[in-house]
Order: structure tokens, then C-alpha cells, then sequence
């Protein structure tokens, strides 16, 4: 059984360690703990492992976060991984920092990566887990906060809640979204 694990993020060393990246950490961290390396590949970096007898396939699409849906919607295609076993991580500002939630459709509620990847699907029924960085800024700064890099305090948390995303992620592959939910969503 396939399962694709999309890691929303921006390419280049300008956005490294930006709040919009954070699909890009768990990425990275997934990969790193398989001894997996990524491959510069068409519309997206990707890296494969086995985990329980699943094949894990990992994209960090090199599209921008506002055309994610291209690579998610190639690789989707490429590796004949149904859209229930697809799973696209990314940040979320409606949510307070280190919080997270995975659910199985939903509302973008205004998130590009996400408003691109429903619209080139044709469908919000698709498995996400939305990592909470945060509202922090004042109005009409969302932009600057969101590709702004993490705070020093905020730094020293990242580990813990990339490991624990990327263990949600795994686990989203193994037993399913519902009992993922029920172990995950703090």
C-alpha cells in the first residue's frame, strides 16, 4: 500500500526556518529518521521508505506554496496514491503555536498552498495536518508573520513538535486518519 505525505513549504535558503516552512521540517525530519535522502525530482524534491509495510512516499513540491497543487496533483497521479492516502502538512495561523489537528477534509480558511491544492484537485475531501504557528501580528502583517522566520523561544519548541507531527504523519499511514485523530489532535 502507497501512501503520499506532502510537505507544504517555499524552495530557497530565503525561506529556511520561515513559519511558512514548517511542512518542509516535517518533511525533512521524516526522510532524516528513515535514513531516506531527497531527490531533486519534476515539480518537487521526493524521498521514499518503507515504514510497517507501507511505501511512504515524500514530496516537498518546488512549485511555491501558491501552486502546491501542481506537485501535489503530479505525484498523486505519477504514483497512483489515492487522495485518502494522501496527506499534505502545513502550517496554520487559526491555530495557537505547537497545537496540532489533523483532519480528513475541511475549509483552507484562506491558506493559498491549501486554496491551490483544492482547486486543482477539484475536492477539500482530502486528508491535512495543519501545525499552528500562531496569530501574532498586527492586521495587514499576516504576510510578513507567516514567511517570517521563528522566534527565538519559538526555536526551542520546533523539535518536539516536528517529531511529534512527523510521528502523527507516520501514524496517519499505519492505522488510518480516525485513530490518528484520536492519539494526535491536542
Amino acid at each position: 500500500m502507497k501512501f503520499l505525505i506532502v510537505g507544504l513549504g517555499n524552495i530557497g535558503p530565503e525561506y529556511e526556518l520561515t513559519r511558512h516552512n514548517i511542512g518542509f521540517l516535517v518533511a525533512d525530519y521524516l526522510a532524516e529518521e528513515a535514513s531516506a535522502s531527497f531527490q531533486i525530482s519534476k515539480l518537487a524534491s521526493t524521498a521514499q521508505f518503507k515504514h510497517k509495510g507501507k511505501n511512504i512516499h515524500v514530496i516537498k513540491p518546488s512549485t511555491y506554496m501558491n501552486l502546491s497543487g501542481k506537485a501535489v496533483n503530479y505525484w498523486m497521479r505519477q504514483l497512483k496514491v489515492p487522495v485518502t492516502n494522501t496527506l499534505i502538512i502545513t502550517d496554520d495561523i487559526a491555530l495557537p503555536f505547537e497545537k496540532l489537528r489533523m483532519r480528513g477534509k475541511g475549509s483552507n480558511a484562506g491558506h493559498n498552498g491549501l486554496g491551490n491544492i483544492e482547486q486543482t484537485l477539484g475536492t477539500n475531501q482530502y486528508p491535512r495536518l495543519r501545525i499552528g504557528i500562531g496569530s501574532d501580528f498586527s492586521k495587514g502583517n499576516q504576510i510578513d508573520y507567516v514567511l517570517g522566520k521563528f522566534s527565538e523561544q519559538e526555536i526551542r519548541h520546533l523539535p518536539s513538535i516536528i517529531e511529534t507531527a512527523g510521528k502523527s504523519a507516520l501514524s496517519f499511514c499505519a492505522i488510518g486518519i480516525e485513530r490518528t485523530m484520536n492519539f494526535f489532535n491536542n
